[in-house]
């Protein structure tokens, strides 16, 4: 069966006045909207994360170039500017959304900035965006105990099949990091697929829980995201972010370490 490596690309605002806490991790819209016509130009064809995940098991063959586009969190600007600038191409996305940041019954008052309301995500999902989850108050999950992962997980579930009348069954890991215990609680949830960071290209034998993607940045070019989408000299524009994805790594282990310790002696 082929593996071969499919582009995941990872956005989250998309704003042409971002905070403080987003503006490294939001893209104007006029570089969105770019971005896309590159993505036609080249003639890649934007898929959903249910469809490649389905597409991974079953073993049906993709669509030639498949790439896909996500979202994360769920913030206003997804509506009102990628939207538009989707429906133009006719491209299919994936928003992930984190239920208690969604404007309405459920907010919890964590949202970085102006996030979406419920309204505008049933908009969204009306239009070929699928939309997954992003746990209920974005927590780093690999930090909580099995209670509060489990809740974080199942709330965020069932908030987005009430709100939406469907069940999603895809799931993006807050931060872009898992552990395997995390990864399996995900899967126990009914999530069917799930999406980390990683910074590389998506491949078949990573598993249906570590499915890697590509930050999009403020600070990404279009010639660079050229490079992106095709696979050429990602180890090298991410080598920062690996290392300190390694360093985090260890810091989690190490309090993993300590809270059992700590259970231990109670």
């Amino acid at each position: 069966m082929s593996d071969t490596p499919v582009p995941i690309l990872m956005y989250h605002s998309i704003a042409t006045s971002p905070n403080d806490a987003t503006r490294a991790l939001s893209v104007a819209p006029e570089a969105f909207a770019e971005q896309l016509a590159l993505l036609g130009d080249l003639r890649f064809t934007p898929i959903n994360t249910a469809d490649l995940a389905a597409s991974w098991r079953s073993g049906k063959p993709l669509p030639d170039r498949p790439v896909l586009i996500t979202f994360d969190d769920g913030y206003e600007g997804v509506h009102r500017h990628a939207l538009p600038a989707l429906a133009q191409h006719g491209f299919a996305s994936t928003l992930f959304v984190s239920t208690g940041w969604i404007r309405g019954a459920h907010d919890t008052g964590g949202g970085l900035d102006t996030m979406l309301d419920w309204d505008q995500v049933r908009e969204l999902a009306g239009a070929d965006v699928e939309i997954g989850g992003h746990s209920h108050t974005h927590p780093q999950l690999d930090q909580l105990d099995d209670d509060s992962l489990r809740a974080e997980l199942v709330r965020c579930k069932e908030i987005v099949a009430d709100e939406l009348g469907a069940v999603p069954v895809s799931f993006a890991y807050p931060y872009g990091y898992s552990s395997r215990r995390v990864r399996q609680a995900v899967r126990a949830a009914g999530f069917a697929q799930a999406l980390a960071v990683g910074n590389d290209l998506a491949r078949r034998r990573q598993g249906p829980y570590a499915l890697r993607r590509v930050t999009v940045r403020r600070s990404t070019g279009v010639e660079e995201f050229e490079r992106l989408v095709e696979g050429r000299a990602i180890a090298r524009n991410f080598a920062r972010d690996r290392a300190l994805t390694q360093g985090y790594a260890m810091v989690r282990r190490a309090r993993q370490v300590r809270r059992k310790a700590s259970r231990s002696r109670v």
